[in-house]
């Protein structure tokens, strides 16, 4: 150490810059020493010109000879005890050369990249750390294959390890969260979500913590890169482990941050990327997640327990409201001058697609509290606060509803933007089906018939979305009044038919019951309404259920299919059925053997005293066949020759 203190001494007075240059392409290691402490004591930092020269004159055989003795692996002059220094003046001098970007790019700059990371992982606690963080950032920026070196030599597990105790809102920290955003946005999409989810997520719990307590520029650097995280295709796994930690710390830092974002004056672009973060924070924490704590122990504020949803909603319905004249300026007023940008209107309908996320995830998390009246929620949710929501919620589906009248109007019926409305008006309806009720009534049957861009691999979605508030609305007379005037009745059972003799397997057996319950609510008040069936319509639907319980012993879908059957045929004859053209004995062979099942195997296993799967519902599906049967019967011989007398049909020539 007293060598190079000595050192220090003998560059005390101001020198010149030939001075710098003859020390630093001096003979000995001391001259050379006393060139470097030249340079870090005098030189402008900033002044690249210089440092360029003194880069060129030092050369880069002294300076890895020298960070090496730093890190106790060479010799440059002196002893050990001056290690600690050495390995100081090293890194000061290479954080300053790699501030000139065609230094920073070269190969020598990038071969120290595992080095420095070795040194910042064995001198946590040093003072030169930010200058180690600096190096990094500026030579892996500086060229594509500097962050593949970063990631090769186990820089992912670096800042994993090292980002929890770096001072918050540090010029070090930011540095470690530039690195971070480099890894993630210059590596190949999803890699570091593949190899590194842990690793990642201690990352996201870090940046979380700066994001929840700053208030300068740094916070929305820690918003976007944990947009950017969280919301990547491939972030499923880094989402699983933060499911699994223990501590939820990390969701109450976002929740905080996004609030602060919420309720203060920031840019429009700020606001939508703190709701694309709520989004990120709910498909991860569950629909509680905005009405969770807002207590951090390392920070001081007062958020009431029901500020987020409430800041969420507003925000989002506002979102919602300028995309939605937005868009429809780009269709119908800026399309007779020029045709749309596919792109603006891409990332507009991208928007629209998490505010509509974000809409439908608060209807969920209502309808959730309202089912179990001894939730937790209770003290957050209050009648005030229920208040508020279902007033917001009224105007978001209003200023929807508007845009698909001005579609309407417009003759446009196919569109993603279209399709997305149409199911969050759905969510609403489903809970609340009496809302809107005219606008609904003006547009129910434009809403069956919109498409979305992927309808020929994927149709009726729209109707599927409205099955909820279908099923409940024809539950009475209005509302079947309502479901005829709109023409949903053959709208629904196209889909039902669709559903049934799709081949995907993702498709949700609820939603082909509540198409069914539909169809049975309109039957079963089918006089009351004064409602005809379409002859086309009830064929192709029996022939559909029949094939729907081929292959079935599940007693809750053969009760369902038998019951619609036998409504349909009290409107009619077997004379009548074998006449329309698409209806063949085979079909009355397939009807017969599933209204037998229904009423004879279904029937006893319902009527038993022994068993306990009886449910009301199969109990009464089971009543309405039966009675139906018992008004048709003569009607269909064939159909009770196989009920009753269990014989065979005979096919007719």
């Amino acid at each position: 150490m007293e060598q190079v203190q000595s050192l220090e001494l003998e560059a005390s007075s101001s020198p010149s810059l030939q001075d710098f240059m003859k020390l630093l392409k001096g003979k000995t290691d001391s001259q050379r020493l006393a060139g470097l402490l030249l340079v870090t004591k005098f030189c402008d930092k900033n002044d690249q010109h210089t440092i360029l020269n003194v880069y060129h004159a030092l050369g880069s055989t002294f300076l890895h000879r020298l960070l090496l003795t730093g890190m106790g692996r060479g010799g440059v002059g002196g002893d050990n005890s001056n290690r600690e220094a050495y390995l100081r003046l090293s890194v000061t001098v290479l954080a300053s050369f790699a501030r000139v970007s065609q230094v920073a790019a070269t190969d020598e700059m990038v071969s120290k990249i595992p080095l420095i990371l070795e040194v910042i992982s064995n001198e946590s606690d040093s003072s030169f750390r930010e200058e180690c963080y600096e190096f990094l950032f500026l030579v892996s920026a500086a060229r594509e294959d500097g962050i593949i070196t970063l990631y090769d030599s186990g820089g992912v597990n670096v800042l994993a390890s090292q980002m929890a105790t770096l001072p918050d809102g540090s010029h070090v920290m930011e540095l470690a969260m530039k690195l971070v955003q480099l890894i993630v946005s210059k590596l190949p999409a999803g890699k570091v979500h593949v190899d590194h989810p842990s690793e990642l997520s201690n990352m996201v719990v870090a940046i979380a913590k700066q994001f929840a307590l700053l208030q300068d520029a740094l916070k929305f650097d820690a918003l976007y890169l944990l947009s950017n995280i969280l919301s990547s295709s491939y972030s499923g796994p880094v989402h699983a482990v933060l499911q699994s930690m223990t501590c939820g710390e990390w969701s109450t830092c976002i929740r905080v941050g996004i609030m602060d974002v919420l309720q203060n004056r920031v840019a429009p672009a700020e606001k939508l990327q703190a709701l694309v973060l709520a989004e990120c924070a709910m498909s991860i924490a569950g629909k509680e997640w905005l009405i969770g704590s807002t207590i951090l122990p390392f920070a001081h504020n007062s958020f009431p327990d029901n500020r987020c949803i409430l800041l969420v909603l507003e925000s989002s319905r506002v979102e919602i409201a300028v995309i939605l004249n937005e868009l429809a300026y780009l269709k119908y007023e800026a399309s007779k001058r020029l045709p749309p940008n596919a792109e603006i209107f891409l990332v507009k309908l991208r928007n629209l697609g998490v505010a509509f996320s974000l809409v439908e995830m608060i209807i969920k998390l209502i309808s959730k509290f309202g089912e179990n009246e001894e939730s937790n929620s209770t003290c957050i949710l209050t009648e005030s606060t229920l208040t508020k929501i279902i007033g917001g919620l009224n105007e978001t589906i209003g200023a929807v509803l508007e845009y698909l009248h001005d579609a309407k109007d417009h003759g446009d019926r196919k569109g993603n933007d279209l399709l997305a409305s149409v199911r969050i008006v759905g969510s609403y309806l489903a809970e609340a089906p009496s809302a809107c009720e005219e606008k609904i009534k003006e547009l129910l049957g434009y809403m069956l018939c919109v498409e979305g861009e992927d309808e020929s691999s994927s149709p009726f979605q729209s109707i599927s979305f409205l099955l909820p508030v279908l099923c409940q609305i024809t539950m009475d007379k209005d509302g079947c009044e309502i479901f005829v005037s709109a023409g949903a009745f053959r709208a629904v059972v196209g889909c039902l038919i669709s559903l049934i003799d799709s081949s995907h397997s993702k498709i949700d057996s609820s939603t082909i019951f509540l198409a069914c319950d539909t169809i049975l609510n309109l039957l079963l008040k089918r006089e009351e309404v004064q409602f005809s069936l379409d002859n086309l319509c009830y064929v192709e639907l029996l022939q559909a259920l029949s094939r729907w319980t081929e292959d079935t012993i599940d007693t809750s879908v053969i009760m369902m299919a038998s019951s619609i059957c036998s409504l349909i045929l009290d409107t009619t004859c077997e004379e009548a059925l074998l006449r329309h053209p698409k209806f063949k004995p085979d079909n009355l062979i397939a009807l017969s053997q599933l209204l037998k099942r229904s009423l004879v195997t279904c029937g006893q296993e319902l009527t038993s005293d022994d068993t306990n799967t009886n449910t009301n519902t199969e109990a009464d599906l089971y009543q309405i066949v039966s009675s139906g049967y018992s008004s048709w019967a003569e009607r269909f011989p064939h159909v009770k020759l196989v009920v009753e007398g269990g014989a065979n049909f005979v096919r007719q020539s």
